[in-house]
């Protein structure tokens, strides 16, 4: 008898979780599939996260801001490679100029 009230337990569960996930993707498809005049934008793009509430106006985060205010519209983060010989010599500087540097090497072969 248990048994069976664990198996009917789990599949309303499962059940609720299939209709949820059903829900959602038919909402964010919809969401995403709006067509926006120039003025207009969705919920999402100005924060406001499903809330019809807040402003039209988002704040952008202080990271995507120069100094005198503006967007900035580069890539924020640019790798350059360098090879294994200079990334070796640059950890060591900075390890010799920790404050914890002793002077003395120990080389392990």
């Amino acid at each position: 008898m248990l048994h069976l009230l664990y198996i009917l337990a789990f599949t309303i569960l499962a059940l609720i979780a299939v209709s949820n996930l059903i829900r959602n993707l038919i909402v964010f498809s919809v969401e995403g599939d709006g067509v926006y005049s120039k003025g207009q934008s969705s919920s999402y793009d100005r924060g406001n996260y499903g809330s019809s509430s807040r402003s039209a106006r988002s704040v952008p985060h202080p990271e995507f801001l120069d100094s005198t205010g503006k967007i900035i519209k580069d890539p924020l983060l640019v790798m350059r490679s360098i090879d294994v010989q200079d990334a070796r010599a640059h950890l060591d500087a900075l390890y010799e100029a920790s404050p914890g540097y002793s002077g003395e090497v120990d080389k392990e072969n």
